[in-house]
């Protein structure tokens, strides 16, 4: 008897346990130093979809490695990847549109795939240039000298995209005409010292920039705390200020061409980031 009440004890320890980290994620490691609501409110009217002038395409396979971009690469002459994963679908069309595609990962010895218009780099993307790690500033000066023409960024380094884009000069990211970045740990938005980084992040973005696009991966799903519901892991696409000939908020999500990133259960953009 004695047992089984033991045993009992210790499963309710441990659904109490689950039930407190739920209530309290991602409050739990931060309780005294969080994100005010509106500040995070602001952040996230900020990032809001716009509309461009301009259809929104896929680039890329149905599924991870796709994304959404505006139909204005005409005199896009070069496309910088960093983060080379098991597919390239992206980059192959973009090289299949007579983009130059500079890629560079340390992790792998090459590209899944290959195109005569590929550019491989092994060295991580990052703050520093030494052995191991390039700023995509070296990058972008080593792989195109003397050229001022439109580029194009995708950008999944896994969460070193925070550091890559405070480190990256204005000048060259006036260069990108368009940036379609997945930004990761998004639910340590609540956490201050984060957003204090990362909103650094958007707002260096959206000074050139705004905001055409937001896909969530479902590979994680959302955190949710009052009326603010945050995934943990999107995609943006950002479209730079002069070539929008139109602005409007967007207001229907999914688009039609967006798929899901895996197998694990559809998530779509939460209505507090759109209405």
């Amino acid at each position: 008897m004695i047992i089984h009440i033991l045993q009992h004890l210790k499963l309710m320890k441990k659904i109490l346990k689950e039930i407190a980290q739920q209530i309290l994620y991602p409050f739990n490691a931060h309780l005294t130093n969080l994100t005010g609501n509106v500040e995070l409110h602001s952040l996230i009217n900020k990032l809001r979809p716009i509309t461009c002038g301009r259809e929104l395409i896929r680039l890329g396979p149905k599924g991870d490695g796709g994304y959404l971009v505006p139909d204005d690469l005409e005199g896009i002459t070069a496309c910088f990847s960093p983060g080379v994963d098991r597919i390239s679908g992206f980059e192959k069309e973009c090289a299949n549109l007579n983009m130059h595609v500079f890629l560079a990962d340390k992790s792998v010895e090459k590209p899944a795939e290959t195109h005569e218009r590929f550019h491989f780099t092994k060295k991580y993307l990052g703050v520093t240039t030494d052995n191991d790690y390039m700023t995509l500033d070296d990058w972008v000066a080593s792989s195109l000298p003397d050229s001022e023409e439109d580029l194009l960024l995708q950008i999944d380094i896994e969460g070193a995209e925070y550091e890559v884009f405070l480190g990256t000069s204005d000048r060259l990211l006036k260069r990108f005409r368009i940036i379609v970045a997945e930004f990761h740990f998004l639910d340590e938005l609540w956490n201050r010292p984060f957003f204090s980084l990362s909103s650094r992040v958007f707002h260096k973005i959206l000074q050139t920039h705004s905001c055409v696009h937001n896909h969530p991966n479902n590979y994680y799903g959302t955190i949710k705390h009052g009326d603010i519901e945050i995934p943990l892991i999107t995609e943006l696409t950002f479209l730079r200020k002069d070539r929008i000939t139109e602005s409007s908020y967007v207001d229907i999500f999914p688009h039609p061409l967006d798929c899901d990133n895996t197998d694990n259960p559809s998530i779509h953009l939460p209505k507090c980031w759109y209405n």
